[in-house]
């Protein structure tokens, strides 16, 4: 796992210099990135398919288009990227692959550390890490506390995550702070919901981009993806790159985001 070259500087300044034909690279607005971009990363395994591969090593791909786009989004200054990693519902994939994702999620974590350090990337976690193989517990909360004190981007991986058990997870939490009497009903608000969410403290997505070509959030970010813009590409996530994320903030910078209201 050892891809080091994209996180040089040098090839990063070669791709702001060279964009491809066709690609309006100078349209591109730096004063204009989205705060917070998440990835939902889909077609691991239907591109290893089309490859001949095994799924498993459409995973291990699937990585290294990972480590580029976080990449990516830090020299682009990004303040929050976010990656839809394991959903809850995913346990339902045979056991072998359940167990080499696990298994990569731990190695993966061990080897891009120094490089997380490097970049000043903060990680955290949305969803039930508890729940994970021992292992994968394990080096999830050394790579949280190893990463606490980092002030750059945060690179926020969903894993053992679904937005429905998020919200009844944040309703849990409301209603236990009823019962022991330190908040009202009726000082439940929005503002109060998503302060139990595990987003809480970090800004809503302002983009989501989703790979393969599929049209559903899949039970992901459902209350903070109220007013994200979407991004929906067919390529697969393996062969998404800096080139496909350039292009979804420039889809994203030329959209009329009313919130509701209208522009005068």
């Amino acid at each position: 796992m050892a891809a080091d070259h994209i996180y040089d500087d040098s090839t990063f300044e070669t791709f702001f210099a060279n964009p491809p034909t066709g690609l309006e690279f100078s349209a591109l607005d730096r004063t204009r990135i989205p705060r917070h971009i998440s990835c939902i990363m889909d077609g691991n395994g239907r591109w290893a398919t089309a490859q001949g591969l095994s799924r498993g090593e459409g995973h291990k791909a699937g990585i290294v288009a990972l480590r580029e786009i976080i990449t990516a989004c830090v020299r682009l200054g990004v303040e929050v990227m976010s990656a839809y990693a394991f959903s809850t519902e995913n346990w339902k994939r045979p056991a072998a692959e359940v167990n080499l994702l696990m298994h990569l999620f731990a190695q993966t974590f061990v080897d891009e550390l120094p490089l997380l350090r490097r970049e000043n990337v903060r990680v955290v976690f949305l969803g039930d890490i508890s729940a994970l193989p021992k292992r994968t517990r394990e080096v999830f909360e050394y790579g949280l506390s190893e990463t606490a004190h980092h002030t750059g981007m945060v690179l926020a991986l969903a894993v053992n995550y679904g937005a429905r058990a998020e919200l009844a997870r944040a309703a849990r939490l409301l209603a236990e702070d009823v019962a022991a009497g330190t908040i009202e009903p009726e000082d439940i608000d929005e503002c109060a919901v998503a302060g139990k969410l595990y987003t809480a403290g970090l800004p809503d997505p302002e983009l989501i981009i989703r790979t393969s070509g599929e049209l559903r959030l899949s039970n992901y970010l459902l209350w903070q993806a109220a007013y994200s813009e979407f991004y929906i590409t067919r390529t697969y996530w393996p062969d998404f790159d800096r080139w496909g994320l350039i292009d979804a903030i420039l889809t994203f910078q030329g959209r009329d985001r009313r919130f509701g209201g209208i522009h005068e």
